[in-house]
């Protein structure tokens, strides 16, 4: 099947591209995992804060969020009846795909580069001031130093970028973040896949196993299925014309693109 890309779409497209590109070419490199670094946990905090707003949305607390230097991270949450923990369980991988796909649509429909910059930083600093902070003392346990300093350099970089990068890396970074989103997503169902049908790891996948009785390889595949299904969706509209530009100051040529 032949797609044609809309014309006011291509400039977003070259972006993107070129995000996606420069993020495939740094996963091959030695140790270029350290440029990245900020990104992987950038990930790991929209990861564990779907988890803890879902909690929030099925009537549970949040009693702590922990991002680890690792890239790890962990949410513990009273939890509720089966499809409560369901959810909860569902909402980080799938949460981590949805933001990504989130912010194309954002970049590509409506808003500036710099808002959405602007408005990651804000919702990392929530997460971390309400979940990594102020839960943890509330429920009598210390605070992760690490989850504390990521959670305030990370904010402070994407709000430096939002005031002082041009229109063009502003443009580039958020492209970029979203590709670190849902590749990292992808990435780490593929792990969780291969540990369900090998181990028994203790993972989102196990505590739906847990939950229902279903066998964890399944919920591993159901959510590479789902998140395959949130791409595809997020690039179709990506993709597709609009009345007017989002961001017309982006200075790729509007030469003819077809895929």
């Amino acid at each position: 099947m032949r797609l044609q890309i809309a014309p006011d779409a291509r400039p977003q497209v070259t972006t993107l591209m070129l995000a996606t590109a420069l993020s495939v070419i740094l996963w091959f490199i030695p140790y270029a995992e350290i440029l990245t670094y900020p990104f992987r946990i950038f990930v790991t905090f929209i990861h564990e804060g779907g988890h803890a707003l879902a909690a929030l949305v099925t009537g549970n607390s949040v009693l702590s969020l922990t991002v680890a230097t690792d890239g790890s991270g962990e949410v513990y949450s009273a939890t509720g009846g089966v499809l409560s923990q369901m959810f909860i369980s569902s909402a980080g991988y799938l949460g981590a795909m949805s933001f990504g796909a989130l912010l194309l649509l954002l970049i590509r429909r409506a808003a500036s580069a710099r808002v959405v910059l602007a408005g990651s930083a804000a919702l990392v600093l929530l997460l971390t001031v309400l979940f990594g902070f102020l839960a943890p003392l509330w429920n009598l346990s210390l605070p992760g130093l690490f989850t504390l300093f990521a959670g305030v350099a990370l904010p402070l970089g994407l709000f430096a970028a939002a005031r002082y990068a041009g229109p063009r890396l502003a443009a580039f970074l958020v492209g970029f973040i979203a590709v670190q989103c849902v590749l990292n997503a992808l990435f780490d169902l593929k792990n969780v896949l291969f540990a369900s049908a090998l181990t028994e790891a203790h993972t989102d996948a196990f505590n739906m196993a847990r939950a229902t009785g279903i066998h964890q390889l399944f919920w591993a595949a159901f959510w590479v299925g789902v998140s395959f299904v949130i791409l595809s969706l997020a690039l179709r509209a990506y993709a597709v014309g609009k009345s007017r530009p989002a961001q017309p100051d982006l200075p790729f040529e509007d030469a003819p693109l077809e895929v």
